[in-house]
């Protein structure tokens, strides 16, 4: 049996004072555990939106019919909840897993050497993003599924996702100030873009705020509005969208851009060209649930896709000390 490390006093009460610093102390992470702390995160952001959506397609919404207790009475649900109370209570022991992701995410960046305070507290935005949308949740049971509330929380789960996305790239680019690939005419025409893709999902949430799938099999108050209108500005949205990725990647074959951007923006442009199929199918076969959630997926990776393409235009090495090296010292010979 090996020895157990001694624990000082004076160790104990560091990890209790600061446990993320006396962490840091004791693990360095390699830069590839970091990476993949940081995808654990944007993959539960985006698993934790396509499982809320199950949750509202199956009319498991009120299966807890109060917050924080799924009873008044109880904890956890009861068998005589059925299925729906499975479900609802399910989805919301997901945000612990997706607690847990964000957590490694923030301690293995706390832990890299050097410590980058940036991705840190990428890492925290995440948790306090996490925490308002639980909240927020809450809200959404006890207002009875009321639709903007349930808009307001998909907005901010796609905002967790931003945050996800950006921390997961920063993991894989250096702290040097960013350098732009592509002239500013371009980097317009992307923020055309984004500005367009936030405008498609705020649409998505109104046409699923007064479409039919209200979460509950209850009386449910639905945004007064025609959702089959909506839906039309939705897609006219989504042609917006890919007419300007389209154009994006003319734009950057005929300037002869680097192979990052334009990759990432084929990439956007086949996402799109996925969820365009899904959602003309879902639309006119009256809004099947299994495609209604693909939709949901789908709508999660057209946005990091975007992401992608935005974050794609600079690029950020590792800075660099000025070291003695082989250049250095040909100048002093010299001098």
């Amino acid at each position: 049996m090996g020895r157990v490390p001694n624990v000082t006093r004076a160790d104990a009460l560091s990890a209790v004072r600061n446990p993320l610093a006396f962490i840091a102390e004791r693990w360095t992470p390699t830069p590839r555990t970091v990476r993949r702390a940081a995808l654990a995160a944007l993959v539960m952001a985006v698993v934790i939106v396509v499982t809320g959506g199950a949750v509202r397609l199956t009319g498991s919404g009120l299966g807890c019919p109060t917050w924080p207790k799924c009873t008044d009475d109880s904890l956890t649900t009861t068998g005589a909840m059925g299925i729906h109370g499975v479900i609802e209570f399910s989805n919301r022991m997901l945000t612990y897993v997706l607690c847990a992701a964000v957590g490694w995410a923030i301690i293995a960046a706390r832990s890299q050497k050097p410590w980058r305070r940036g991705l840190t507290r990428l890492g925290w935005a995440q948790f306090w993003i996490v925490m308002s949308n639980a909240i927020l949740g809450g809200i959404v049971v006890l207002v009875g599924l009321n639709p903007y509330t349930v808009a307001a929380h998909f907005l901010l789960s796609t905002a967790l996702i931003t945050v996800a996305a950006l921390m997961w790239q920063r993991t894989r680019e250096g702290d040097a100030p960013p350098r732009p690939l592509v002239g500013t005419s371009v980097q317009q025409l992307v923020w055309f873009l984004v500005v367009a893709a936030v405008l498609l999902i705020a649409a998505g949430t109104v046409v699923t705020g007064a479409g039919p799938h209200a979460g509950d099999s209850s009386e449910v108050n639905r945004i007064p509005i025609s959702w089959e209108t909506v839906a039309k500005l939705h897609a006219v949205l989504a042609w917006i969208v890919v007419t300007l990725t389209f154009a994006l990647w003319f734009v950057l074959k005929a300037v002869d851009a680097p192979k990052g951007p334009l990759h990432r923006t084929r990439d956007l442009f086949l996402v799109l060209l996925s969820q365009g199929v899904i959602g003309y199918v879902q639309y006119f076969t009256d809004l099947p649930e299994i495609l209604v959630g693909l939709h949901m997926l789908g709508s999660c990776l057209v946005w990091i896709a975007v992401l992608r393409v935005l974050l794609g235009l600079r690029e950020r090495p590792d800075a660099v000390a000025d070291l003695p090296g082989p250049a250095t010292e040909s100048r002093l010979t010299r001098a």
